[in-house]
């Protein structure tokens, strides 16, 4: 078994894109993100039933878009740079085939410089639900059109629009948008488990 040590040198300073990537690259283990002045964030791993429940999530999203041939699904592992320069991994995301065509290659190899369509965070127990509804504020006021809050542990989805109050579902079965996610109608009885 391998051990491996690193300083983390600590700095007021914004990361810049160039040092985020090598970050990213030299730890792929770990989930980094930053916040819009540039200050690093890093967040543990999932526990296995976290993990499960965003692997069903990613699945609906996944089988719905292969039908509908409409955009292009993206899990936990992918990072977007926000237009006020956040770099963050929504658990799910959706852009429009559009959108995304719209982007040269290099743009899409790195952490692409869109807001996406549509984003889910899903809540595990470890995460501040406080810190998360700030997380889908910053989604909405940076172009995303549509934004789901999942919380186990509650049975509730929060859900987030541009110019809309947030609505809350209680233990809802399955959640819908037919305005942005066409067709598309997550079941959500085994997240609920």
């Amino acid at each position: 078994m391998n051990t491996y040590t690193f300083n983390l040198k600590l700095s007021t300073e914004p990361i810049t894109d160039e040092h985020f990537q090598q970050l990213c690259a030299l730890n792929p283990e770990l989930k980094l993100e930053t916040n819009s002045q540039g200050e690093l964030i890093i967040m543990s791993p999932t526990g296995s039933n976290t993990g499960r429940r965003n692997s069903d999530l990613v699945g609906q999203f996944w089988y719905w878009n292969k039908q509908s041939k409409s955009g292009v699904v993206f899990d936990s592992s992918t990072g977007f740079t926000l237009p006020n320069s956040a770099k963050r991994s929504p658990d799910v995301s959706w852009i429009t085939i559009d959108r995304w065509h719209s982007l040269t290659k290099e743009e899409q190899e790195g952490f692409a410089p869109i807001a996406p369509d549509f984003v889910l965070e899903l809540k595990s127990p470890t995460d501040s639900l406080v810190t998360l509804q700030k997380k889908m504020e910053g989604y909405i006021n940076n172009g995303v059109r549509l934004g789901w809050l999942i919380n186990p542990q509650s049975k509730q989805v929060e859900i987030y629009q541009p110019g809309k109050a947030k609505e809350l579902l209680e233990h809802p079965n399955t959640i819908a948008n037919n305005d942005i996610l066409p067709g598309l109608v997550v079941e959500l009885d085994a997240i609920w488990e």
